[in-house]
């Protein structure tokens, strides 16, 4: 239809014509000149919905939806010279700041593309040639599309039913009242501050925390919270047993999530319009608007220095201060792309593994740390011995080396690099010895985070050594002296040592860890700790496990492993990870060896043994497991499992969980033992990939029988038969229901017999189900819960089984109830 019914065509089929005039155009020039006359009051007043068969045109930037209040905007917005993105953003500014785009990964033309509220209900954003873009995918008769006060751009029907809204499809901000949730996610802008995606992310991760990570395909690292830091995220405040994983913020200003994470803005109140936005850089931050100014200003930040940032200079990378934060690349290194620093750099000089791993030196880097990427982490080792390590691996890129608490990392990529006066320790680079370190430029290319490229002097910002500068003399006359007094007690140490000590067993690697925590052994020291292997304390599928006492008098568990199939830098790797778990209902590892064909791993040893031999074979009253013990071990084996499957920061089946792989410490609390050898021992697999059967009979999940992929629910399966265990005393192989049958067979009739007793609503079967040797002492009420869970753990659907996360939280839900129960009698 026209705009003016004098005017046989549109305004845009006008100036088309004007573009191309014919005879027709030329007869009607008075029309032309009424409607140019016209045309400033001609523009349509913006629309506060959208209804069928009515659409926005990219060729019009005043065809937009608003919102009543007149604070949010709907339309098209240009990211390129010919590329717009269908967008939603703050009205009544001069600068337009973006909330939600639903094409940022891809623009389309800014000629004869359109948003369209189609007939089936949905709303499509078609490009020039009709190419469907984006859509709503809704599907109702009569709905419209509108734009709510809170920047809510909603489908909804005749009913005022929301069948689609933008608030569940957040891209890089989250407004007040907008509900986040375990479907959410925040991504960053690009590097280059265009709208398109970035890797930065936000989102709850499976330990129901949230969590801003590094996300790309060759790259993932978590860096908020801080995971530097012990016992993370729980040093923060933060809970990881809340699996309903919601969060929002306010008109007031306050963040309040499930994980327990809340903060306020600094100018906390009503009245302020309020964003909170993932950045461009990787920093979470909430912004409020001076209405007068018409200008964000930050009311809070997750990360106050932007350098603990992951990746944000790229692999091999230093952000540094000088003032302000830049990037640049180390010595020896060379930016990829000046224009985009999140390329990173790379070396000028490789280096060569047919050579002699003596033909290496290293270059100090003061103050500076590159997190994450460690293919070995040793604690107390010198710095000599550090050195080596790395020298004599030719896949060490570097090692930084604490000297405060002499711990050593080496470093098999460097990601992260960061240089701040407070860093601990310094990074020591590997070069070839053609080259000379002395003669490295001390200037490189670099440039402040968000501005244009500039020169960066790398000796300032990165407190490198330089020779010649009369500012450093005196700290070069200390350090020389202090290294004279260092070098005396260490010739001092080494005379005393040899005095005490006539003959000490040379290191296979030239050095020996003075760590008490996770440390390499040699075959030698195992062989004396253990006796020649005389005590002989387990044996299992892995292989067989032997008592011994170290050499600081620790009483350690020592398992020869068989059929490894990873060689020696694989599996030293895979060890070094497996050393850093730690839980208290987790057998601690405190080091292994990797001799020739010796492959051994060395644990704590804990005192009662194993679950099997004191449920299974205790002989007497005094042997006997009593209920809360049994309770324990169930809550204490869950929280060990739901460790390795949600919080670990790499993800660890166990594959073969049973009461031999359960071991009871002192006052029976559980300790999960072999966790993490299903990657190191040949069972069919690809070391990552399982393929074949693992475990034992009995505790085997029915997916290991299909080519479905494996999956934590393995673990879930093989808990369930555990629990039955714990409440009948009997192990699954020995139930008894018909002649002959197979222990699979008597599995899936027991859980029927299970199944019917718990929908019966009656209690009177539970003392026939119970271990007969607790003569009736037993809490009916948890007996009841170990069942239920027992059988959801056992279905044979895997979906239908509950995480171990959800089970803890069961399992202590239950135990708090019936503590509060107890209470109120008392």
């Amino acid at each position: 239809m026209s705009w003016f019914p004098f005017l046989p065509c549109s305004p845009t089929q006008l100036i088309s014509a004007m573009r191309n005039p014919t005879l027709s155009t030329i007869l009607n020039i008075p029309l032309f000149l009424i409607f140019l006359l016209l045309l400033p009051f001609a523009s349509p007043a913006p629309r506060i919905s959208l209804t069928s068969h009515s659409f926005l045109s990219v060729e019009d930037d005043s065809d937009i939806l608003t919102s009543q209040n007149k604070s949010f905007a709907c339309g098209f917005y240009q990211v390129g010279t010919n590329a717009f993105i269908f967008s939603i953003w703050f009205s009544n500014m001069k600068n337009r700041t973006v909330v939600w785009t639903a094409n940022r990964d891809h623009p389309v033309n800014g000629h004869g593309s359109r948003v369209t509220m189609r007939k089936d209900g949905s709303v499509v954003l078609t490009d020039y040639d009709g190419t469907v873009i984006w859509s709503t995918d809704t599907n109702s008769d009569r709905a419209q599309a509108q734009l709510l006060d809170n920047g809510n751009l909603v489908v909804m029907d005749l009913d005022r039913k929301i069948l689609w809204q933008s608030f569940d499809h957040p891209t890089d901000t989250l407004l007040p009242n907008q509900i986040f949730n375990q479907n959410s996610m925040l991504v960053s802008a690009a590097a280059n501050r265009s709208l398109s995606s970035g890797h930065y992310k936000f989102y709850f991760q499976s330990d129901n925390v949230l969590k801003l990570i590094y996300d790309t395909p060759a790259f993932v690292s978590i860096y908020w919270p801080d995971p530097g830091q012990v016992a993370w995220p729980w040093n923060h405040d933060r809970s990881t047993y809340n699996s309903s994983r919601s969060a929002g913020l306010d008109d007031m200003g306050q963040f309040m999530s499930t994980d327990n994470l809340a903060f306020k803005a600094s100018d906390f109140g009503p009245g302020i319009r309020r964003r909170l936005t993932l950045d461009y850089d990787g920093n979470l931050r909430l912004y409020s608007l001076n209405e007068s100014t018409e200008m964000w200003s930050i009311s809070w930040v997750a990360l106050s220095s932007i350098c603990s940032v992951h990746s944000l200079c790229g692999r091999n990378g230093i952000c540094v201060y000088k003032p302000t934060p830049q990037c640049t690349c180390p010595p020896g290194f060379e930016v990829n792309d000046p224009s985009d620093w999140s390329k990173g750099c790379k070396r000028k000089y490789s280096i060569n593994c047919d050579k002699s791993h003596d033909e290496v030196e290293f270059f100090e880097l003061p103050l500076t740390d590159f997190w994450g990427s460690d293919f070995n982490y040793t604690r107390s080792l010198s710095f000599g011995a550090c050195r080596n390590i790395c020298k004599a691996d030719c896949s060490c890129e570097a090692f930084v080396y604490k000297e405060d608490t002499t711990d050593c990392y080496q470093k098999i990529e460097l990601h992260n690099g960061k240089s701040l006066p407070n860093t601990d320790g310094g990074t020591f680079l590997k070069f070839p010895t053609s080259v000379d370190t002395s003669k490295l430029s001390s200037s490189l290319q670099g440039r402040k985070l968000g501005c244009n490229v500039t020169e960066v002097d790398i000796g300032k910002d990165i407190r490198r050594k330089s020779i010649g500068e009369k500012n450093w003399a005196y700290f070069y006359w200390f350090i020389s002296a202090f290294f004279v007094i260092e070098l005396l007690f260490v010739i001092f140490g080494w005379w005393f040592m040899f005095r005490t000590e006539k003959q000490s067993a040379p290191m296979e690697e030239g050095y020996k860890a003075m760590s008490t925590q996770f440390r390499r052994f040699t075959y030698k020291e195992l062989k004396t700790a253990t006796r020649n292997f005389q005590e002989e304390v387990g044996r299992g599928g892995s292989g067989a496990v032997y008592k011994g006492v170290l050499d600081d008098e620790r009483v350690a568990a020592v398992k020869k492993l068989e059929d490894v199939i990873q060689g020696e830098e694989e599996f030293h790797a895979e060890l070094s990870l497996i050393g850093r778990i730690y839980h208290m209902n987790l057998v601690r590892m405190w080091g292994f060896c990797s001799e020739r064909s010796h492959r051994l791993l060395v644990s704590e040893f804990v005192e009662n043994g194993s679950l099997d031999k004191v449920l299974f074979y205790g002989n007497g009253s005094a042997s006997i497991l009593r209920w809360s013990e049994r309770f324990k071990i169930a809550v204490g084996v869950a929280k060990g499992l739901a460790y390795l499957h949600h919080e670990c920061l790499e993800w660890v089946i166990h594959c073969d969980i049973k009461p031999e792989n359960i071991l009871l410490g002192r006052d029976f609390e559980p300790k999960i033992a072999d966790f993490g050898l299903a990657k190191l021992l040949n069972r069919g697999g690809s070391g990552r990939n399982l393929s074949r059967i693992q475990g034992t009979r009995g505790y085997i999940a029915p997916e290991w029988a299909s080519s479905l992929p494996i999956t934590g629910k393995v673990d879930v399966y093989s808990y369930g038969v555990v629990l039955l265990e714990l409440v009948k005393g009997v192990r699954v192989s020995q139930w008894k229901i018909g002649r002959g049958e197979e222990v699979e067979m008597v599995l899936r009739g027991s859980l029927g017999l299970l199944k019917e007793n718990l929908e019966s609503g009656h209690d009177s079967w539970i003392g026939d189900i119970v271990d007969s040797r607790l003569d009736g002492q037993f809490n009916s009420k948890q007996v009841l819960m170990m069942v239920a869970i027992a059988v959801q753990c056992l279905e044979e659907e895997r979906s239908k089984r509950p995480s171990m996360e959800s089970i803890v939280q069961m399992l202590l839900l239950s135990d708090d109830k019936l503590n509060s129960r107890a209470a109120s009698f008392q």
